[in-house]
């Protein structure tokens, strides 16, 4: 794929995970959204930098929506979700199933881990819930999103050769 067809991509998928922090999930904080989706797409399809650079952006985007309501503290958990769907698009070229088991663990309860330290032990375990329910979720349509997604971007490449 070309780079400039790679930079289009990410754009896309950045404006998909705009839209996804759009939908919100209840939560003690009311940043947890679906913005994760388009960054695991883009992670499986263009590859693991351009899925982390759109999981930071979706992140920041997303918080911006909801307030800000962690504030600074938001820079961190975008680098957490850029580190986090990296290491699925490494994993997810050997195996998805372990990939997607791996950003569920680090998105829901290994990333929030810091916060004990930083608010308290109450805060981590009363955002669990959301997180899992937004991992599973975020998970769940991306599964189902990349097969059509990955052959129509496959036969586009086909096309251009």
């Amino acid at each position: 794929m070309k780079r400039t067809n790679k930079l289009t991509l990410l754009a896309l998928f950045v404006s998909l995970s705009a839209a996804g922090g759009l939908i919100k999930i209840p939560a003690v904080v009311g940043s947890v959204a679906l913005d994760s989706l388009a960054a695991l797409l883009a992670a499986s399809i263009i590859g693991g930098r351009f899925g982390a650079v759109t999981a930071m952006s979706g992140h920041l985007i997303s918080s911006t929506l909801a307030g800000f309501p962690l504030g600074p503290m938001h820079m961190l958990i975008a680098a957490e979700m850029a580190g986090a769907v990296w290491l699925f698009a490494v994993v997810f070229k050997k195996s998805p199933v372990i990939a997607a088991g791996l950003f569920f663990i680090t998105n829901a309860f290994i990333a929030p881990l810091p916060f004990i330290l930083m608010i308290s032990k109450a805060f981590y375990f009363s955002i669990l819930p959301s997180l899992c329910i937004g991992a599973f979720l975020n998970l769940t349509i991306a599964h189902f999103a990349y097969p059509p997604l990955n052959r129509y971007f496959q036969e586009k490449v086909r096309r251009q050769s």
